[in-house]
This record gives C-alpha cells, sequence and structure tokens, in this order.
C-alpha cells in the first residue's frame, strides 16, 4: 500500500474512532451517572487468517469469541472454562474431560461433546500452526463427556485444552473464519479488514460478564497507534520501547512482564555438513563451547534492558523466565569480563598476532551474527553484544537480512531469535536433537543424549506436574544441560515488557506474564476491564 494511501485511511480510522469518542463523551457530560460502556483499542495486527481456532486464532492471547475447555489463573495455573474436571489415564494415554451443560453458542444453540469433538477432529488435519499429531481419536460417551486418545502419554497435550477455542459443529464452514460463532464473552459484529474490527458482549455468556459493551479494535501500526492515542482517540494503544519516555496527558504506561524473549542462536557444531536441501550446518568459531560461555558471561543484560529497551524489560536468560517450568538455578552473574577472559585462554584462545583478535590455530574467533533488518530492537540489540565482546578479542559481524535470507544461513550462522511461550513444547522444539534443522527451532543442530532423555521424559509424561521435573533437569541437573552453565547453546539476552499507553480511567486489571507477541495477549484477561470515573 502506497504511503498516501495509508496516511487517508489512517486519518479517516481516527476520524471513526474520534466520533464514537465523543459520542460517549457526550453522553456522559449529559447524564452524571452514565457508565462508558465502550472502548476503542490498538493492541496488536490483523489476524492474516482470520477468528477460526483450528487454523491458530487464540493462540497469543484470548479466543474472545470462543471459550475453551481449561484456562490458566493469573499465576499460571490450571482451572476450568467449558470443563468442569478432567482425568488422566495411568497410562497417560486417554484424557476425559467432563463439560458445563449450560453453555450456548452466541446463536444460542448449545455447546455439547459433539462440538468439542468436532473441533478437535478438524483442528488435527486443518495444516495450521496447531500440532495435534499426538492426538489418535477424539470419543463422545454422552452429552458432557469427551476422551482424548493419544498415541502415547504427552504432557503437554494439555496446551491444547487451554488455547483451542471450540468452534460448533452446526455452524462451522468455509466463512467461519470471517463470521465466527462461539461461546465466548464477546461476539465478532463487523469486521472491515485491514481496517477494524468491532465486538459485542455476549449476552448468553456463562461466565463473568464484562463491564464493556462494544470494543472498536483498530488495525495501527505502532506510530499510528502512538498518534491516536496522543489524540484522545484510543483507549489503549501498544507502542515500542521507543515511546515509552513520552508522556501522553490522560494515559498512563503500563508494562506488562513478558517471556518475549530475544537471544542468540549459535550453531553448535562443527562446519562441513549439509542439510537435505543443499544448505551448509555448522561453524566452527561457534561451535567451540568456550567462545559460546564467554560470551554468555560477558553480555551486560542489564544494560541491554536500560539502553535497547528503554528500561522497559528484564535481563533474560532462558527461553522460560519466570514461568513454572524455568530453571531458576541457570541464571549467571552478568558482565563478567575477565571469567569471559580466562575460559578463553584456558580453551587456548590467544592473540597470537596482537591485531585485538584471538586466534585458536588457524581459526580466528569471528563470526556473522544475523538479524531481520526489519527488526531495530534486534538490530540495536546485536550491535550492542558485539560492542560488548569487543574486549575479549571477539569480533562479531552484524549483518541485517530478510528472514528469507535468513532460513538459508542460520544453520551456519548465528541468528537474533525471538521465542516465548506459555507452552513448555517450546523447550523442546529448541532443544531437542529430533528437532535439529527443523524450521526455525533447533537450526544450531544442538544435541546432548542426556538432555535428550529428560525432554523425552518431560514430554512423556503423564501431567504437566509430574514433566516440570524433568523440564528443569533439562537445563541443568548439577552436571549438564542446555542452559548457560552447561552447554550454552544460545546467548539469552532480555525478556521485553510489552507497553500499552492506557486511558488514566481504564482498569485492566491483573495482567499475567504474557507470552510471544504474536496476537493480541493483553486481551487474555478483558472480561475483567472496567471504568472508573473517579
Amino acid at each position: 500500500m502506497k504511503k498516501a494511501t495509508l496516511f487517508i485511511l489512517v486519518m479517516l480510522l481516527l476520524f471513526m474512532a474520534g466520533c464514537a469518542q465523543r459520542e460517549n463523551n457526550e453522553g456522559s457530560n449529559n447524564n452524571e451517572n452514565t457508565i462508558k460502556e465502550e472502548l476503542v483499542l490498538a493492541v496488536g495486527n490483523e489476524p492474516e487468517t482470520g477468528f477460526d481456532p483450528a487454523l491458530g486464532w487464540g493462540q497469543y492471547g484470548s479466543p474472545l469469541f470462543q471459550s475453551t475447555l481449561l484456562k490458566r489463573d493469573n499465576n499460571l495455573k490450571i482451572t476450568y472454562d467449558v470443563a468442569t474436571s478432567y482425568e488422566v489415564s495411568q497410562d497417560g494415554k486417554t484424557w476425559t474431560v467432563k463439560l458445563r451443560d449450560d453453555v450456548l453458542f452466541s446463536d444460542r444453540k448449545p455447546l455439547t461433546a459433539e462440538d468439542v469433538q468436532f473441533t478437535f477432529e478438524t483442528a488435527l488435519t486443518s495444516g495450521s500452526v496447531l500440532d495435534l499429531n499426538i492426538l489418535d481419536s477424539v470419543e463422545v460417551t454422552d452429552a458432557t463427556t469427551v476422551k482424548f486418545h493419544l498415541h502415547h502419554a504427552n504432557s503437554t497435550f494439555i496446551h491444547s485444552l487451554l488455547t483451542l477455542g471450540i468452534i460448533p459443529r452446526h455452524s462451522y464452514g468455509d466463512t467461519y473464519a470471517e463470521n465466527p460463532i462461539g461461546s465466548g464473552p464477546f461476539k465478532l459484529v463487523q469486521w472491515d479488514k485491514g481496517q477494524q474490527i468491532i465486538i459485542e458482549m455476549n449476552p448468553d455468556y456463562y461466565g463473568k460478564k464484562p463491564f464493556f459493551k462494544k470494543i472498536t479494535f483498530l488495525f495501527l501500526n505502532e506510530d499510528a497507534a502512538f498518534a491516536a492515542a496522543k489524540a484522545g482517540q484510543v483507549d489503549m494503544a501498544y507502542i515500542p520501547a521507543s515511546f515509552s519516555k513520552n508522556q501522553v496527558p490522560g494515559m498512563r504506561l503500563e508494562a506488562v512482564q513478558s517471556v518475549d524473549n530475544r537471544g542468540i542462536m549459535f550453531p553448535y557444531v562443527p562446519s562441513g555438513e549439509k542439510t537435505k536441501d543443499g544448505l551448509a550446518v555448522g561453524n566452527d568459531v561457534t561451535a567451540d563451547i568456550a567462545i559460546r560461555k564467554a560470551i554468555n558471561v560477558a553480555i551486560d543484560r542489564q544494560t541491554l534492558v536500560d539502553g535497547v529497551l528503554e528500561g522497559q524489560g528484564t535481563p533474560g536468560y532462558s527461553a522460560a523466565d519466570g514461568l513454572p517450568w524455568g530453571n531458576e538455578e541457570t541464571k549467571i552473574k552478568d558482565s563478567n569480563l575477565q571469567g569471559a577472559k580466562e575460559i578463553l585462554a584456558n580453551a587456548n584462545w590467544k592473540d597470537q598476532n596482537d591485531d585485538g583478535l584471538l586466534e585458536k590455530g588457524a581459526l580466528k574467533a569471528e563470526f556473522d551474527l544475523l538479524y531481520p533488518a526489519s527488526d531495530v530492537t534486534r538490530q540495536s540489540l546485536a550491535i550492542s553484544v558485539a560492542d560488548m565482546v569487543k574486549p575479549l578479542g571477539i569480533k562479531i559481524n552484524v549483518e541485517g537480512k530478510s528472514w528469507d535470507e535468513i532460513e538459508t544461513l542460520m544453520h551456519s550462522n548465528a541468528v537474533m531469535m525471538g521465542w516465548g511461550s506459555h507452552d513448555p513444547l517450546e523447550i523442546y522444539n529448541l532443544f531437542s536433537g529430533k528437532m535439529a534443522g527443523m524450521d526455525y527451532y533447533n537450526s544450531g543442530f544442538y544435541s546432548n543424549k542426556k538432555v535428550d532423555e529428560y525432554l523425552e521424559k518431560a514430554l512423556s509424561s503423564r501431567t504437566e506436574e509430574e514433566a516440570i521435573e524433568y523440564w528443569k533437569k533439562a537445563q541443568w541437573d548439577g552436571e549438564t544441560g542446555f542452559s548457560t552453565l552447561g552447554d550454552a547453546p544460545w546467548a539469552w539476552l532480555v525478556n521485553i515488557d510489552h507497553l500499552y499507553l492506557v486511558n488514566e480511567k481504564l482498569d485492566i486489571g491483573e495482567q499475567r506474564i504474557q507470552p510471544h507477541s504474536h496476537g493480541w495477549p493483553i486481551t487474555d484477561n478483558l472480561v475483567d476491564w472496567k471504568w472508573n470515573e473517579k
């Protein structure tokens, strides 16, 4: 879209939102007891595949229009939504879920076990981001009981019960993503593609009734969202850290902790191999554990938070900081240059030519670090890290490239990556030897037999609680692991706070730690939001 056209579109959206806001305000002025019941938000991008849970909608944040079987509370503990209970068989292969009998879809037809069965069977064959290959079959035993039969025990199957919104068997079709029918707290009433959606409270919702009866979501980029906040045209706007120091009258800054992390993935193996597609694998410099450990020890993570993120974040040490399956023991002492130099010296890295660059035989301590050229934050992190390790005698060449280019180079070059999920399966995907070379996951071909044993035990546990011990041991068991204390195949850097400008009268309730910023994670507790006139 041309810039001029985009500008006109943004101005039109702001005008429309402004009219709605003024009508609201005028109503409030005419009657002091009138309560604001509508919101205008600019909190994320338009979902590419629409609002179909079978295609991935709701994986990062509430599905809004649909219910899930289970949900997490603010402490990430598992609780109930449509389900009233669940049991896992002793062999871990059968999950029996009991359902509420008072749930209606927004077309007033009842939600039954057959709808749950239909949802999971549809998602299994949708070819979307959902991975339900562990699912063998779904059995309906009565109107409120569903049995999920797995090929083998899998503790992370519960994530599907937590995030997959239930779709109606009786009305699902090719246009469902544009016109979703669900049993969630809201219903979609209007979608102007590329511009906005308007949602309203679902009067038949069985749970807590939302305070706000109507909410408009504007699809604005970060610059336009900030401009809308400054103009008083939105009640909330998602903004980058670079805007966080700007004061906006009538708005406050809300910084929500997240596991939306950034870190450096190192090629773990020496060079020389190729993938089945002919892509180079391995890097002789980063294959040396001394290089990886020294970089991890030398980085000043708090300085990265303060400088690159404007203080809006936390130091990062793993893929699961602050989550139940994270291992707190893996945090290391930051910015220990002397310790880093000793690690390198003990591994026979020396400055043989007095040029400030370490060598080990004919090998120079130099490698490329790639980042997506469109991402200013990752660029700044990469440049900062390169500066931090330069005193060690390690030279990092920072290069911005397109994701298409990175895909062909990521098995043989370090890459500035970003992850963060409420599903521990992400740990498995990033560090299991079985996932080496699979998409963006274990692109550095990391492998450790003992770590793989722990990961398999975690995955094949009956429940999430039983698996946590093994997730933690895979990170560090006192002798080995994939954390910096062990093999250090990554240098985790920061966790990015998600920043929102919020109307000073809008109460957004207690926010839980958020996952990666795909979707609209801020909407997870939308039913708890309310307006305070005082």
